[in-house]
């Protein structure tokens, strides 16, 4: 199995390369490997604020917190994808790292007890043909989603759609509208004639949350909130 996780970044503050993951328990986090020893950290982030917080116990003089900052910084907006094994070069030696042995880069070797695999069995978002064709539509030259075109194409088809006035008009409530947006977007620029169901909307919308804790369509739902406030 691949592990759902961004591309890995080289960090400036430490001699390090850091991705972030989608974690089997939920939410995302954040794995930083040093490249001069052998040892790794992994990080929890909280969807509120942003912030990062241990997944365990770590050395913080390896993993100093600027190093994490950075590591969110550069990694926020960078979407998933099922990767395999990587190559680091660990004491000028390029070795493999595959992704489902947890400590292979260092560290204890139960840091991938909770990260995400891609599950044929089960209805896996990053695998989907809707999420990698908004991935690709809304990816920008640095690898990381335009949240702001991609809001402003789905409330341009909301502005435009006669079941979202219908919706408004009926007072329904601002998550269906923007469950309603997002599959209809979502159906039409995969090109799939069939949509998705509501839960697999929502694991669409989390997914895409996950990447960047600001909310992937806080802006359209600001939207949606506005025209129900004119009714």
């Amino acid at each position: 199995m691949n592990i759902i996780r961004t591309t890995a970044i080289e960090l400036s503050t430490i001699p390090a390369i850091a991705y972030k993951q989608k974690l089997a328990s939920g939410g995302a986090g954040i794995k930083i490997f040093r490249l001069d020893r052998d040892v790794s950290a992994v990080f929890t982030i909280d969807r509120r604020t942003g912030g990062a917080s241990p997944f365990k116990r770590y050395d913080a003089e390896l993993f100093p917190d600027e190093a994490v900052i950075e590591a969110l910084e550069q990694t926020s907006g960078m979407p998933y994808t099922a990767r395999g094994k990587f190559r680091i070069t660990l004491f000028e030696e390029t070795v493999d790292i595959p992704e489902a042995a947890a400590g292979a880069a260092g560290g204890s070797g139960d840091d991938a007890e909770d990260v995400a695999e891609t599950d044929e069995n089960k209805s896996d978002m990053v695998e989907s043909d809707e999420y990698k064709a908004i991935i690709e539509r809304y990816t920008d030259e640095k690898g990381k989603i335009n949240y702001l075109l991609m809001n402003k194409d789905f409330m341009q088809f909301a502005s435009k759609s006669k079941t979202v006035a219908d919706m408004v008009a009926n007072k329904a409530d601002a998550v269906d509208i923007v469950l309603f947006i997002v599959k209809s977007r979502a159906t039409f620029i995969s090109g799939k004639k069939e949509s998705l169901n509501d839960g697999q909307v929502a694991a669409l919308i989390e997914t895409l949350d996950e990447i960047d804790p600001r909310s992937a369509f806080k802006e359209l739902t600001a939207y949606i909130i506005r025209l129900l406030a004119k009714k």
